[in-house]
């Protein structure tokens, strides 16, 4: 979703002016006016820590109650202003208006009835409920619960190792405004306490060498402060060695610490304290032994498990290296399918690991719903050390259909309203595979510049993909030992194509891509596209000129500064026969007036001509390395770094001279008649957000990227290059409105191979579902390493930097659960496009300012 730039202000104005009338009024209302004294609403704490104000935000966090949310800059608190137009008592101040007068109620009955009458009242609580909901209660000093603060705050810094730590709190009541008040924490920590000593009481043998074979991992040593974190670290450290290693029944609860203080100053003496394993006969200990090692004796699959299946006999089996596989129906799986996706061995210790890297492999084949894995002693081994697994995985159904519609904005495109549809079978060839048929389709509203009464829906966009996935690597050579079934590895071949006509040129693409994916962790994903192909036709090149308007001035004030002869009056070239005319005369005319500045203008303008109306052809290889924190949907505190290397056009090249490809006027080699490309990409894209104690976010996003071109190739094709500007991007500019560098957004269409992009974004609540954003958006787009040789649009180094753009604004935004619909406005802070010493806060109003629609957050 891209922006719209609005062509009035008239209805901005009346917005932002209604806006900042309601905040007017609602700072103008009492934020205390519904308490009672000797109530006092919280407006500050503070944690002074030793004497000085603390920064610690963990200390902060442990604090009960919290000011009122503020927005920022404004420091207005918004929701507790709207919560506070609800009345406390609205049925009865309700009823009191009704009795006021005598006759009041009665002509209010006679004029609509009893019943709506009361309809009146309840309404009038329905919506003071409704204020209240949406609304945040002003938060009144509770001495219990910053009692119960203090308690907390003192046993993080007891936990830290500050045994003898002590603190109170004072209450301040507001000097200046009435019925307001903060609460200072006085926290006095004394001095810490190190670890001293440590040592072991461990009783099965078992135990004791399995702890002292990865000692040095320990998370507790001597010299180091007291730290209870450290004891839990070290706790879960050695309840993984101890599971992963065999060790069934062992869980945390068996490790302990006894920690000893006395008469030893301010230092520990640390006993770590690993009992045998204890036997329980119901609810109570029956007997204890040493622990021993588990090992897998036998792993068992059922293959189709249902609710209706539970009670029924299996009719088909199968014993396939070890793995035993049951099915109520006959199998519809190899089973090599399946045990290629179960990490748990037979013949193998117990590893609780395996255990949940088969949970997110079985998942990954999106072939099953979530698999239950269960261990049952093997009552046929006679150590008493054997272990049956059994994997119990339902299957989801084989036929699937999803249709979406979605109305969207984008890049080009005022309105649009698309649909997609795919239908997935699963478990194509038995072994696991997944088919994806998918299509989709759009219409939308385009500003043509070649046809200004073209109707309102004069776009369309329509594809079709066909994708298959096989859970394995195909590959000629086994690569098991490279890349383990516990990555979960993915090979996806898939085709399709795609027919567009929107801004004159329309377009027809082809694609086909052979990719593998592998998971090394839960955090990181590799994915290499062995073969990525694209091909591009351009299928109305003649209306170039009426789609790149600035390229077509340019080149009528090139031909009427040449003395070139137009065929009308109005001096503007037919297009396209008299361009075609022009292009001939001014290269072998000998009459116009060619300067070697005018034979520059004309090149350029020849070369942008061709560079975007010539078909494509992209054999490229590429490798994306990601590593991404995010645990789920809801975590808003994660990092995210991607790296991509993409190299195009080298294996058509070395088979060029082979193949005895045709070779085009300018030189460069053809198949099938299109001159393939050949580039190398470069980009890196940094994503971080934190996450603070108020709900407030703070999210930052750096990207680089380089395309070079070089062999067969002189420029980067256009789907392949690098646009600024747009909701997604720098909000400051519309999309491709930015850059290259100091050129002003000169063309219609601004793009380029190198770009630098950096966004800030801080992130707040306002009122309910409704959040607010400052942010700030750097960046700009270059040519480099092409044929494009403009100063203005080249990177020459280092001071470039100095064209770097720079917007910044604030956004509004409605959180629907599912998705975030935001309105951004940016302002021009630094524009590169206006000469050096104008460039800072000319265009800083809202008659430059760009208006962005978009959905969900940008980064």
């Amino acid at each position: 979703m891209n922006e719209r730039n609005l062509n009035s202000l008239t209805p901005t104005l009346t917005k932002i002016s209604l806006f900042l009338g309601i905040a007017l009024l609602l700072a103008s209302c009492n934020a205390v006016q519904h308490l009672n004294d000797p109530e006092m609403l919280l407006i500050n704490n503070k944690v002074v820590i030793d004497g000085e104000e603390s920064k610690n935000d963990e200390a902060y966090s442990l604090i009960s109650q919290k000011p009122n949310q503020r927005i920022p800059i404004i420091n207005l608190p918004f929701s507790l202003h709207v919560y506070n137009l609800a009345e406390p008592k609205p049925d009865s101040t309700f009823q009191a208006w009704l009795t006021r007068k005598p006759k009041r109620e009665q002509r209010l009955e006679n004029l609509l009835s009893r019943k709506q009458v009361v309809a009146l009242d309840t309404s009038k609580v329905k919506f003071n409920q409704w204020l209240q909901k949406i609304g945040e209660a002003p938060v009144v000093i509770d001495e219990k619960k910053s009692e119960k603060s203090l308690k907390q705050i003192q046993k993080y810094f007891y936990n830290k190792g500050w045994f003898n730590v002590s603190g109170k709190y004072e209450i301040q009541r507001d000097s200046i405004k009435e019925k307001r008040g903060s609460v200072t924490y006085y926290i006095n920590r004394k001095k810490p306490y190190n670890i001293d000593s440590i040592s072991e009481k461990i009783s099965s043998p078992i135990v004791d060498s399995l702890f002292q074979l990865r000692k040095k991992r320990t998370f507790i040593r001597p010299g180091e402060q007291y730290d209870v974190a450290n004891f839990d670290n070290e706790r879960s450290r050695i309840t993984l060695q101890m599971r992963n290693s065999g060790l069934y029944y062992f869980d945390q609860d068996y490790v302990t610490f006894e920690a000893d203080t006395n008469k030893l100053g301010q230092k520990v003496n640390v006993e770590y304290i690993i009992p045998d394993r204890r036997i329980t006969v119901g609810d109570s200990i029956s007997s204890t032994e040493p622990f021993k090692i588990y090992k897998i004796t036998d792993v068992r699959i059922i293959t189709d498990y249902n609710f209706e299946n539970r009670n029924k006999a299996f009719t088909d089996s199968v014993n396939y290296k070890g793995y035993e596989l049951f099915g109520y129906e006959k199998l519809k799986y190899r089973p090599k399918a399946l045990t290629d996706a179960v990490s748990i061995s037979p013949g193998n210790i117990f590893k609780d690991i395996d255990r949940t890297l088969t949970y997110n492999q079985i998942s990954e084949l999106r072939n099953f719903r979530y698999p239950t894995i269960n261990y049952q002693e093997d009552p046929r081994d006679s150590t008493g050390t054997g272990l049956i697994s059994t994997i119990i995985l339902t299957p989801r159904k084989k036929y699937n259909l999803s249709i979406d519609f979605d109305a969207y904005t984008s890049t080009i495109q005022q309105f649009g309203i698309g649909f997609s549809s795919t239908f997935l079978i699963r478990n194509v060839f038995r072994g696991a595979e997944n088919l994806e048929i998918s299509g989709s389709g759009s219409v939308g509203s385009t500003k043509d510049n070649g046809d200004p009464n073209s109707r309102f829906f004069n776009s369309s966009d329509v594809g079709f993909n066909l994708g298959l996935s096989f859970p394995s690597i195909l590959f000629p050579v086994n690569t098991t030992k490279f890349i383990p079934k516990y990555m979960s590895p993915l090979t996806t071949i898939s085709t399709g194509i795609n027919a567009q006509k929107n801004i004159g040129l329309d377009r027809q693409s082809t694609n086909g891509v052979f990719s593998y994916r592998w998971k090394p962790s839960n955090i990181r994903t590799n994915q290499f596209d062995l073969v990525n192909l694209q091909y591009v036709r351009n299928l109305n090149p003649e209306n170039y000129f009426n789609v790149y308007k600035t390229s077509y001035d340019l080149l009528n004030d090139l031909a009427e500064e040449v003395g070139y002869e137009f065929q009308n009056d109005d001096n503007q070239l037919e297009i396209p026969d008299e361009i075609n005319l022009f292009y001939l005369e001014y290269l072998t005319s000998t009459e116009l007036n060619r300067t070697p500045e005018t034979d520059e203008q004309f090149l350029r303008v020849v070369q942008r001509q061709s560079r975007l109306t010539d078909n494509n052809l992209i054999f490229a290889s590429n490798f994306t390395w990601i590593r991404d924190s995010r645990q789920n949907i809801y975590d808003n505190s994660f990092s995210r770094v991607s790296l991509k290397v993409e190299l195009a056009g080298n294996f058509l090249s070395a088979i060029s001279s082979l193949a005895n490809l045709k070779e085009n006027v300018i030189g460069q080699s053809e198949l099938f008649g299109v001159a393939y490309s050949q580039y190398a990409k470069f980009e890196t894209n940094y994503i971080r957000h934190w996450t603070f104690d108020d709900g407030t976010i703070f999210a930052f996003r750096g990207f680089g990227g380089i395309a070079i071109p070089y062999g067969n190739s002189t420029s980067i094709p256009f789907t392949r290059s690098y646009f600024a500007g747009g909701a997604n991007d720098n909000r400051g500019w519309r999309a491709y409105d930015l850059g290259p560098g100091s050129s002003g957004g000169l063309l219609d269409f601004n793009e380029a191979n190198f770009k630098l992009a950096f966004n800030g974004e801080y992130r707040f609540p306002i009122l309910g579902s409704f959040k607010g954003a400052f942010f700030a958006d750097a960046g700009n787009i270059w040519n480099i390493f092409d044929d494009f040789d403009v100063p203005e649009f080249q990177f020459e180094g280092l001071k470039d930097l100095k064209e770097i753009a720079l917007a910044t604004g604030v956004g509004l935004r409605y959180d629907f659960g599912f998705f975030v619909i935001r309105f951004d406005t940016g302002f021009k802070t630094h524009d590169p496009g206006l000469p050096e010493g104008e460039r800072w806060f000319k265009q800083y109003n809202f008659s430059n300012a760009v208006y962005n629609i978009g959905i969900n957050y940008p980064f």
